[in-house]
């Protein structure tokens, strides 16, 4: 127990001596995290190179890729999605509320893209007495996010809301691609804030 206590104290003390950013620098984070689409779960990982322009503003551009497992209603029927992937590419900005006095920075940020969503394969149960597999081919779409957290020395926690359209199916049936992601994870770069 002890070695895990001075383990921690270690952590927070390597925090407080890492900045976070300075204005005209760049930095790269890396995120991984899990996804919570409606009725399903799933893990993400993203990579965002950024511009800080200003001490407590950066805008950037994030690739993240999220796999996900479903649950789809259509209609009366049931359908367990089998595991899908999504790519997504959007243009970010976020701002830090931070007076350059604590590498502790809490967060606000928002951006917008396009997502690239992976075909759906499932299975279908109580549609009359009929079973079977199908495959769904999903178009991409443009969307946005809205994400807030914060960032402690290198250390980022965030929870991002990825806003997608449905996908329409036809006949009333529909998927909802939007998901919530709680990441955790780090950067590389960006200077130290000002003090």
């Amino acid at each position: 127990m002890k070695k895990i206590f001075y383990a921690l104290l270690l952590m927070l003390a390597v925090v407080q001596v890492a900045q976070a950013q300075e204005q005209g620098k760049f930095r790269v984070g890396l995120d991984a995290g899990y996804a919570m689409p409606s009725g399903g779960g799933g893990i993400l990982f993203a990579i965002e190179p950024k511009y800080n322009i200003a001490d407590n503003m950066n805008i950037g551009i994030r690739f993240e890729s999220a796999a996900m497992a479903k649950n789809v209603n259509v209609g009366p029927a049931s359908a367990e999605a089998s595991l899908t992937a999504s790519m997504s590419y959007s243009g970010t900005f976020d701002y830090y509320f931070n007076s350059g006095s604590s590498s502790f920075a809490p967060f606000f940020g928002a951006g917008v893209g396009y997502s690239s969503l992976g075909s759906i394969g499932f299975d279908i149960d109580d549609i009359e007495d009929i079973e079977g597999d199908a495959d769904i081919e999903v178009d991409g779409k443009f969307g946005g996010l809205i994400r807030a957290g914060f960032e402690a020395g290198k250390f980022r926690l965030a929870a991002t809301y990825n806003l997608i359209g449905k996908t329409d199916l036809g006949e009333g049936a529909e998927i909802k691609n939007s998901y919530l992601g709680i990441s955790l994870g780090f950067y590389l770069g960006g200077g130290k804030w000002k003090k």
